[in-house]
């Protein structure tokens, strides 16, 4: 067929519109100039042009290089979208799954544990109060029985009285000296039978043994619990009119130091310790529950406890030395040996390790002190004693330092 014969071809389209031009030289911008920052053509860029030297580079090529930027961050992006939604579907419903499980295990390990707890208590309960009525039921029978053997010589010291006065009453006396060996053996008897009656004593079978209550398992969990309500530890401080000139006070008043030599910048006064490397708390305690800790990690030689308002402060005897009177109670350590003293009675305590920190917990409602280890609520020991009056934090130090914990 011929092209004259052919039918009309397709019209073309219409030709595509030229890019932006350069305004200087009328050329496309196929060029970019990095250091304008702006597209240029191919003139700008020659020998003399105005991007001579400049750091160039063809438009199409830099931009086929952004492309494939986009194009490996868009797989990139498309990865971690795949990823998450693998980790939403796959990874989260097995985490959903273990949170339910293990919150199931734990809770019934709380309960199985509390349970364990509440039935040790329960039954460290039943022995304790078991202990306190049989205490309770011996000390009455033993009050009863005293009663019972009083009244008996009681009526057999009447007797005796009844049969002595009616010889007084009774003979004339003629009659009386007439029978007067028969009646001072008589006599003799009767105030011998009297005689063998002993006067009351007191005994302690007779007073209720307080101790029946006492169990280091009920103490241990009561020193737990105590510790557990207590919002904090008292904000103790250290008076620094009775800091001994052996100890320099810092740190707020929270800190003492010792210094083997005596330091003369101190000025003495009525409160001031002036031998014994001693220190009391600004204020005192009268009732209540109370809990105090002391940094002892650094020392080898400190004291901590409670003492009255009027342990003696001047010279070098025991009235003034913590734990050697009556009127201090301390927990004690020298070197590698521990004890609790007081009143010149020092109980050795056989601690396994030195604790970093030693805890106070005072119950002046039971009269109790306890000392125990902050780190692990062990208690170290426990001192019940009726204390006569207020008593303030006390603090001795030979070694190094001891703080406050606050």
């Amino acid at each position: 067929m011929s092209a004259e014969s052919a039918g009309p071809g397709p019209e073309p389209g219409p030709a595509p519109e030229p890019g932006p031009l350069c305004p200087e030289h009328g050329q496309a911008l196929k060029w970019f100039c990095f250091s304008e920052g702006r597209p240029v053509c191919a003139v700008c860029t020659e020998l003399g042009g105005r991007c001579q030297g400049h750091r160039i580079r063809p438009a199409e090529e830099s931009a086929e290089e952004l492309r494939n930027k986009i194009v490996d961050q868009c797989e990139r992006l498309q990865l971690q979208s795949a990823g998450i939604t693998k980790y939403v579907a796959e990874v989260l419903p097995g985490k959903s799954q273990r949170a339910v499980s293990m919150a199931s295990a734990a809770r019934e390990l709380v309960i199985q544990r509390l349970g364990l707890v509440r039935s040790l208590c329960e039954t460290e309960e039943q022995r304790l109060l078991e202990q306190v009525h049989g205490e309770e039921e011996r000390a009455h029978q033993s009050i009863l029985t005293q009663r019972v053997h009083w009244a008996e010589a009681l009526q057999k010291l009447d007797t005796i009285r009844t049969s002595l006065v009616d010889m007084l009453t009774q003979m004339d006396d003629l009659q009386l000296i007439v029978s007067q060996a028969r009646k001072e053996q008589e006599i003799f008897e009767r105030t011998e039978e009297a005689e063998g009656i002993l006067d009351p004593q007191e005994s302690k079978k007779l007073s209720f043994d307080e101790t029946c209550a006492w169990s280091p398992l009920l103490t241990q969990l009561w020193a737990t619990a105590a510790l557990g309500s207590l919002s904090g530890t008292e904000d103790v401080r250290i008076d620094e009119r009775t800091v001994s000139p052996f100890l320099q006070l810092s740190d707020g008043g929270r800190t003492l130091t010792f210094n083997a030599k005596k330091s003369k910048a101190c000025a003495d006064g009525p409160e001031r310790f002036d031998h014994w490397p001693n220190a009391l708390a600004v204020t005192s305690f009268q009732a209540g529950l109370h809990a105090w800790v002391v940094n002892v990690q650094n020392s080898c030689a400190y004291k901590v406890g409670v003492a009255l308002g009027q342990l003696p402060r001047k010279g070098s005897g025991s009235d003034s030395r913590l734990g050697h009177n009556a009127f201090s109670w301390v927990f004690s350590r020298y070197d590698q040996e521990f004890c609790f003293s007081h009143d010149g009675q020092h109980e050795p305590l056989g601690l396994l390790r030195c604790p970093a920190q030693l805890g106070m917990l005072l119950d002046l409602q039971a009269q109790e002190l306890l000392f125990y280890d902050p780190a692990s609520g062990t208690v170290l020991h426990t001192h019940r004693a009726s204390f006569p009056g207020p008593l303030f934090p006390v603090f001795a130090v030979a070694d190094q330092t001891i703080s406050i914990v606050h």
